[in-house]
């Protein structure tokens, strides 16, 4: 993408970001043949029963760890400080903000009506509190702690005033401040134990938490007295719905069959002959909503064995045949991708057509030779001694089932050249602690955050290091002075175009140094039963019950 685009392509968002901005999405009126009511009035009442097949939470607070299944279920009683709409940010929980002309000084004015679902009045002291519980080492926050690296103080003005001291200008704090990894917990809330607010955090959202039955459900009820933040954050009246009942459903086939007999209202973790099956009309609707961020990509570890070579790093991509699982795997609900962002960010660049990620068994054959390694008699080749293996763990939790098989494709091409790969499916801890134990050398590892400073986070030098969590974000361990500098600079450049130009150059660099190789957009469908209306999207692409009701 040319940075002449850049203006065009962030209108374009407004259109194609269903997770960029806070809109409403075309389930709220479902009209089609074969399923539910058509009418389009709404109707107070009713429990909507929602089913995930991604890995359950081990904390429902996200500011412990911070991960996406977190967002899934924060969102519902979690609310930010900005919202996006248009990919801009627009209030939420602060009525605005100021910022100083260094750039160095960012002022919230806060709303004064909305209180936390225990009583306690949300105001200065309450976001003050919950930035020092982010970036508190005891509370291991990862997406978050990240996300909010450059303030170095956050100061309560007034009652409703908070003034924040940064350590650099951040053209991406605004866009973060929209994230739940970095939501508005009660303070009060927040003083107990962790383990007591994992159990049951309280925000101030349209829904509470009232009971987690472990391995099977969450439990959460309508706030009665919740305030709606406005048209642009898209929150516009007090739930409708009783409440939701969170279930964890991992097999995809049951969860599936759950939603075609009623049991269940939405699904996630919808597979493609499901997501075809949904578009083709009927009573179940397929809810696309994109991630923001980072696009689905393998992560090649230049920090350590063989991927220390370059030279050996540029054979697996072109041992890499890619397009073909994605096209039968598929079934056209992924695109292939080139870039290292997702494609609904403004600033993503494509490198569409750059020989670099050419499927090509014998440029990757002779770049193994001339590296050394010798083809071995059963087909893995051998240098010294050591045999050309890659270790690659997946966490099940998080690859479905048509990843997992792409990624077993990719494994036979690269069988082909000599590449012993290595699959090691892991359930999502385990798979955490092979990656902080540096024992993986390819990886796929999603990171969805609004904005193209996600680039920042995953492959500044810095980033190598680990939050306080204990993950580490750059898992390629790029360690570039040049690409280091480019993003800070972008880091600090309010000027859109100047930017553009930052992270596209940032972008190129990153992919020259072979040390990534993109898949497809981070997926994200939705099957909603077309009894459900009103469902509406967050920053972050997850959905948002605040203002559905159910057609029964």
């Amino acid at each position: 993408m040319k940075l002449d685009s850049v203006q065009k392509n962030r209108s374009r968002i407004a259109t194609s970001l269903a997770g960029a901005a806070t809109i409403l999405l075309a389930v709220t009126a479902c009209t089609g043949g074969g399923g539910g009511s058509t009418s389009s009035t709404p109707v107070a009442g009713g429990t909507l029963v929602y089913a995930s097949g991604d890995a359950e939470p081990t904390c429902l607070d996200p500011h412990v760890g911070g991960n996406y299944p977190q967002a899934l279920l924060s969102s519902q009683y979690i609310e930010e400080l900005t919202a996006l709409r248009d990919g801009e940010p627009v209030p939420a929980l602060a009525q605005s903000w100021t910022t100083s002309d260094d750039g160095k000084t960012l002022t919230f004015r806060l709303r004064d009506d909305v209180s936390f679902t225990d009583g306690t009045p949300f105001d200065a002291a309450a976001v003050v509190a919950n930035i020092e519980h982010v970036q508190d080492p005891k509370t291991a926050s990862s997406t978050g702690y990240l996300a909010l690296q450059s303030i170095t103080k956050a100061t309560a003005t007034d009652d409703h005033t908070v003034t924040l001291t940064l350590s650099r200008p951040d053209s991406a704090l605004l866009e973060s401040f929209s994230q739940p990894w970095v939501g508005m917990e009660s303070p009060k809330a927040l003083e107990r134990s962790q383990a007591q607010n994992c159990e049951s955090p309280v925000g101030t959202g349209p829904f509470r938490v009232t009971a987690w039955k472990h391995g099977d459900r969450v439990t959460l009820v309508k706030n009665a007295d919740y305030t709606p933040l406005g048209k642009q954050a898209g929150s516009t009246t007090k739930p409708r719905l009783d409440g939701i009942t969170w279930r964890f459903l991992p097999d995809s086939t049951s969860r599936y069959a759950a939603l075609q007999s009623g049991q269940v209202d939405v699904i996630d973790n919808a597979q493609p002959d499901q997501i075809r099956a949904a578009k083709a009309g009927g009573s179940i609707r397929d809810l696309d909503a994109p991630r923001p961020g980072a696009s689905n990509r393998l992560e090649l570890n230049s920090g350590h064995g063989v991927f220390q070579d370059e030279a050996v790093r540029e054979a697996f991509i072109h041992g890499a045949d890619v397009d073909p699982g994605i096209t039968s795997l598929f079934l056209g609900t992924a695109k292939r991708s080139y870039s290292l962002l997702s494609s609904v960010e403004p600033f993503a660049y494509s490198a569409d057509g750059d020989e670099l990620f050419d499927h090509d068994a014998s440029k990757a054959e002779q770049l193994l030779d001339d590296a050394g390694w010798k083809q071995g008699s059963d087909g893995a080749r051998t240098k010294d001694g050591k045999r050309l293996t890659v270790t690659f763990p997946v966490s099940t939790n998080q690859s479905i089932p048509a990843e997992r098989s792409l990624f077993q494709q990719i494994q036979a091409s690269e069988k082909a050249i000599g590449f012993d790969v290595q699959i090691k499916e892991l359930d999502l801890s385990s798979w955490y602690a092979a990656l902080a134990a540096n024992q993986y050398d390819v990886v796929s590892a999603p990171y969805t955050k609004v904005g193209a400073d996600v680039l920042r986070i995953l492959y500044d030098s810095a980033s190598i290091k680990p939050a306080p969590s204990g993950y580490f974000a750059n898992l390629a361990q790029l360690d570039d002075p040049t690409v280091d500098s480019l993003l800070e600079r972008a880091a600090r450049t309010a000027d859109t175009h100047d930017r553009g130009e930052l992270y596209e150059q940032a972008q190129k660099d990153i992919l020259a140094s072979a040390t990534v190789l993109p898949l497809y957009d981070q997926q994200n469908h939705f099957l909603v039963s077309t009894k459900v209306h009103g469902v509406r999207t967050t920053a972050v692409s997850t959905p948002w019950f605040g203002s559905a009701w159910i057609d029964r």
